[in-house]
């Protein structure tokens, strides 16, 4: 069964043809941070008219990447929710018109489960169950998944998102948008020890997380040394206190999630599972604690359509009626991954 992929969800447009017996055959991917860097964050109807420029394109490239036809495709999967109304509009009505031309049925998918799969396109997938962290611009959440629409959420940030947290910060250092790949490479060059800054949560003894006392602390310190000329210098030390805060935070509350479940495989998805400072202080836990953690290949760790092909494939795979032919479309820009149910 081959089935396409539509995403977009926010700021980019992505295609993908995934195989269930040959595998991801092809995807395509456009971003839109260069049109909406100037504006320093994503605004809502540059990005619904840019994925309408982009998505038939995208589709004549999978298409001719995978060496298929159009009428070759068994269904299709766009993404349903969550994110801005009229970004995933256009990806709706762009999969459902094509399943009506092509006479295919189509499957609303959720995007965060999209990410949560997401690990299991990579050559060494987990096998369920396993515990995983979803973070990203939107989304901080620790999940326990034991299969495909069995979600239990155990934890989540009661204000700003990792992700969020990281491009407010670099903002404040002056590192324009989108800031967490900027503010972690600057942080390479800090001094681990000029900054101290606060571990919101550490030791709640639950798994939700907060990051905007966090965001507030970098405030304060940027606000101090604006005072004294803040160099260079500083603002790398800054943002490796930062850093170092949201990883300590991050590690510590997978590791509690773990040892509550007695699960031994840990998953990373979203954006900021490709944030190498995370990466390496996972790994050192992995080691000492005795379990695996799964990532997805960073090309896939942000917003991509081979993650919603491949969530659509799953569950048809599971139940083939799951998708539909009357193709009235509907969005659900708010939609709690805890209403996902076993098929």
């Amino acid at each position: 069964m081959i089935v396409l992929g539509v995403e977009s969800s926010c700021d980019e447009t992505g295609l993908a043809l995934y195989d269930t017996g040959r595998g991801l055959l092809s995807h395509a991917l456009h971003s839109q941070v260069a049109m909406h860097e100037e504006y320093g964050g994503v605004v809502p109807e540059l990005a619904s008219r840019d994925h309408i420029r982009r998505a038939i394109p995208l589709l004549q490239q999978t298409l001719e990447e995978a060496g298929i036809a159009a009428a070759d495709i068994d269904a299709i999967a766009y993404t349903q929710g969550p994110g801005l109304a009229g970004a995933l509009l256009v990806g709706s009505s762009i999969a459902c018109s094509l399943g009506l031309a092509l006479d295919k049925p189509v499957l609303g998918v959720h995007h965060l489960e999209g990410h949560l799969l997401s690990p299991l396109l990579a050559s060494d997938p987990p096998e369920f169950p396993f515990v995983a962290l979803l973070v990203s611009g939107g989304h901080t959440q620790l999940m326990r998944v034991d299969g495909v629409g069995q979600y239990e959420l155990l934890g989540e940030t009661l204000d700003d998102a990792a992700g969020e947290a990281f491009d407010k910060s670099a903002k404040l250092l002056g590192l324009g948008y989108p800031g967490g790949p900027a503010i972690s490479r600057l942080a390479e060059f800090g001094d681990p020890a000029a900054y101290k800054l606060p571990r919101p949560m550490l030791h709640s003894k639950d798994l939700n997380f907060s990051f905007s006392g966090l965001k507030t602390a970098v405030l304060t310190v940027v606000k101090k040394q604006e005072a004294a000329n803040v160099c260079e210098q500083d603002k790398a030390n800054i943002a490796r206190g930062f850093v170092d805060a949201i990883v300590d935070v991050l590690v510590a509350k997978c590791v509690a999630a773990l040892k509550q479940t007695g699960l031994k495989r840990l998953v990373i998805a979203g954006g900021v599972g490709a944030n190498s400072q995370l990466r390496a202080a996972l790994n050192a836990a992995a080691a000492k604690k005795r379990f695996r953690v799964y990532y997805p290949e960073l090309e896939f760790c942000t917003d991509n359509g081979a993650m919603i092909a491949f969530a659509g494939a799953m569950r048809l795979s599971i139940n083939p009626d799951a998708a539909r032919r009357d193709y009235a479309f509907n969005v659900r820009p708010r939609w709690p991954l805890d209403e996902l149910k076993v098929i």
